[in-house]
């Protein structure tokens, strides 16, 4: 056949598929074993799909395997196909944004003895290669064995690799969960297994080189947050210590990023980040017996002052087991200005901030602290606040004196400690929503010490 296209009735431009040559034959030296099986080569097929096509099919009651599709290539060549050859394909997905489309180019993919006519046995009889360029830049490439016609699906086992893959074009799709992603280049090897006995993905390592990515929680977006949070939640539940699926990371290594959370749920809002982060995460897996997943994240907070963070975990099951230690020395106050407007409705002209945390949960237990520490505070600056109104340069100078009575005489810092303790094992939020909501209350209470008295007080008045 030449010149097959296929299209969407209710989206025809673009067309779903299009394929300048389809060649079908009989496998002749199938014939001598007596099976009459066909071997199909699509030359140069393109597949365009996007997001209005992507979400009719997903809203048509009818499933796309029972539209006809097998039917359709039955009556090109009514013999089952045992051979799949395509050479050089096309994938294009486009999302909303016709600028950044997924696109896999020179693809090349071959699966044979698909009927099983050789191997009945074995199972995954039939050998699996394929390999193109992905999103212009990088490089893929998989290998391995498929049982096509297992049942209720198909199985496949294979191993893979992706070199110098740019993750940028998947800004749009990061977006709907809240997510602003630029930049990004992606390395990955691993092996992955699915089929109806067996789940597998033993990811050897994940490499990322100059991601930017950014947390935006919006009032309008919160329900949809904590939805997509629930669903988290419960496929990690149903994945933990879970004999029929087997998930593993040896090494996932994040380099030369920024890393951060925008909140616009706040007025003003405010951003907290992490600018020249490192983060590497090791032996991470679903099931406890293979030991504790280690990670530490280095980097520059609010571009400023060093952090560090460490922490080692095991997979949840009724009781989650967690160490994290949390330490951010000598950044810049003004650059959290935002922030402090946002909660004490103040900024500073002048000041360093330290924070130190520790928390542990063992045994349904949580404790820790949150502590941090203020030097060389200045709240009220004439030349800086002359635009504000008298009454609010009147609440920053008795906020700056509160600062004055707080510090200590020895140290010269403005120091408080929220302490945090309790039972969580029969908690039903996880244990990073624990540690969320522990931070989200102990930080924004300790981080201004003091000042969330005054503010209520002044509020008062």
């Amino acid at each position: 056949l030449y010149d097959l296209t296929i299209r969407q009735k209710e989206n025809p431009e673009p067309a779903v598929a299009s394929i300048p040559r389809l060649h079908a034959s009989v496998q002749w030296r199938e014939l001598l074993s007596g099976h009459i099986v066909s071997d199909f080569l699509f030359e140069k097929p393109r597949i365009h799909v996007n997001l209005p096509q992507l979400r009719k099919e997903a809203s048509d009651p009818t499933p796309i395997k029972d539209k006809g599709w097998q039917q359709a290539a039955l009556a090109i060549f009514p013999f089952k196909i045992n051979l799949l050859r395509v050479n050089d394909g096309d994938f294009v997905y486009i999302d909303e944004d016709p600028k950044r489309p997924l696109h896999i180019a020179h693809l090349q993919f071959l699966a044979n003895n698909i009927r099983n006519i050789h191997s009945k046995d074995r199972d995954y009889p039939s050998p699996v290669h394929a390999e193109g360029v992905v999103f212009d830049t990088g490089h893929g490439v998989l290998d391995g064995h498929a049982d096509f016609l297992s049942e209720p699906f198909a199985g496949i086992h294979v191993v893979y690799k992706l070199e110098k893959v740019p993750l940028d074009n998947l800004r749009p799709i990061t977006q709907r969960s809240n997510l602003t992603l630029k930049g990004g280049v992606l390395a990955s090897e691993g092996e992955l297994e699915y089929a109806p006995k067996a789940k597998l993905a033993h990811i050897k390592d994940i490499s990322v080189d100059g991601l930017h990515l950014d947390y935006v929680h919006t009032l309008p977006t919160a329900a949809a947050e904590n939805a997509t949070k629930k669903n988290v939640k419960q496929a990690a539940k149903k994945a933990a210590n879970n004999p029929e699926i087997s998930l593993k990371l040896d090494k996932l290594e994040l380099s030369n990023g920024t890393l951060g959370l925008t909140n616009k749920a706040k007025t003003p809002s405010y951003r907290l980040y992490l600018a020249g982060s490192h983060l590497t995460v090791t032996n991470l897996s679903n099931h406890a017996t293979e030991g504790p997943a280690s990670a530490k994240l280095t980097g520059k907070f609010m571009g400023s002052g060093p952090a560090v963070a460490k922490a080692t975990f095991r997979p949840e099951n009724k009781m989650a087991d967690l160490s994290l230690d949390i330490a951010i020395e000598n950044t810049d106050l003004t650059t959290m200005n935002d922030m402090l407007r946002a909660y004490g409705s103040f900024d500073v002209t002048r000041g360093e901030f330290e924070f130190y945390s520790q928390l542990r949960i063992k045994n349904g237990h949580i404790d820790g602290y949150v502590k941090p520490l203020f030097s060389n505070l200045k709240v009220y600056d004439p030349e800086q606040d002359r635009q504000k109104s008298f009454f609010h340069k009147l609440y920053e100078i008795f906020v700056g004196g509160v600062a004055k009575v707080l510090e200590s005489h020895k140290t010269k810092d403005v120091a408080t400690q929220a302490n945090i303790s309790g039972e969580v094992g029969s908690a039903k939020a996880s244990v990073w929503q624990i540690i969320g909501k522990a931070f989200e209350n102990a930080f924004i209470k300790a981080i201004l010490p003091g000042f969330e008295r005054v503010v209520a007080g002044t509020r008062k008045k």
